[in-house]
């Protein structure tokens, strides 16, 4: 099944409104997998998934972007000391410790710096070449019947999700999935809906697309 069938049928079996989004983690030298793309700008990982889930094919270099825990996930740029030392998610009211921001940052899933040098996003359907990850955002239930999938698949292995309710998109439903080569789920993050339209009836999950290994791991 080529992906734009299995775009539509992920679509019309799971109910979602908006496409799967195929991610290609690109490093230096290879070619992208379609011509018909947008470089965007000061623009958060989530903010590009939001565009390639309504229909566009987008790319983002590394010095563009523009979330600092995103931009350390995929070994961009180390993360700043507001970060790391978790004071930071104590002024956005995330944690009340700035301890519990640290240790948060420390267990983070990363990229091995300087291996990925471009980011694109487009919906599953406008590409042919297999992506590195697949992203679908849409309603818990739907996300539900994946993992269900995803199980059978497994034999009835458990599954699980792992997150830090935190870089929900980055993190967990691209980095861990591409790392671990597993699908993995999150409920979301203040960042992404703060930054994008997922709303409140929807989460997010990620699962490998078979890709080859375009880049590194940590």
């Amino acid at each position: 099944m080529d992906n734009a069938a299995a775009a539509s049928r992920l679509i019309d079996i799971l109910g979602i409104d908006t496409e799967p989004v195929a991610v290609f983690l690109l490093g230096s030298g290879s070619p992208p997998p379609t011509s018909s793309l947008r470089n965007v700008t000061s623009h958060r990982y989530c903010q590009l998934l939001m565009r390639a889930r309504h229909g566009e094919s987008v790319a983002l270099a590394p010095e563009e972007l523009a979330c600092p825990a995103a931009a350390a996930a995929f070994g961009f740029r180390p993360l700043p000391e507001g970060l790391a030392t978790g004071k930071g998610l104590v002024g956005l009211g995330i944690v009340e410790d700035p301890g519990t921001g640290r240790r948060m940052f420390e267990g983070m899933p990363r990229l091995e710096p300087g291996r990925v040098t471009l980011i694109v996003a487009t919906p599953l359907s406008a590409v042919s070449a297999i992506p590195d990850v697949i992203i679908v955002e849409g309603p818990p239930e739907a996300l539900m019947w994946l993992a269900l999938a995803d199980l059978n698949v497994a034999g009835g292995e458990r599954r699980r999700g792992d997150t830090a309710v935190l870089q929900a998109t980055c993190v967990d439903a691209t980095i861990i999935p591409h790392i671990e080569q597993r699908l993995n789920y999150s409920l979301g993050c203040y960042g992404c809906r703060e930054a994008t339209d997922l709303g409140p009836h929807e989460s997010v999950l990620g699962f490998p697309g078979g890709g080859s290994n375009r880049c590194s791991r940590r």
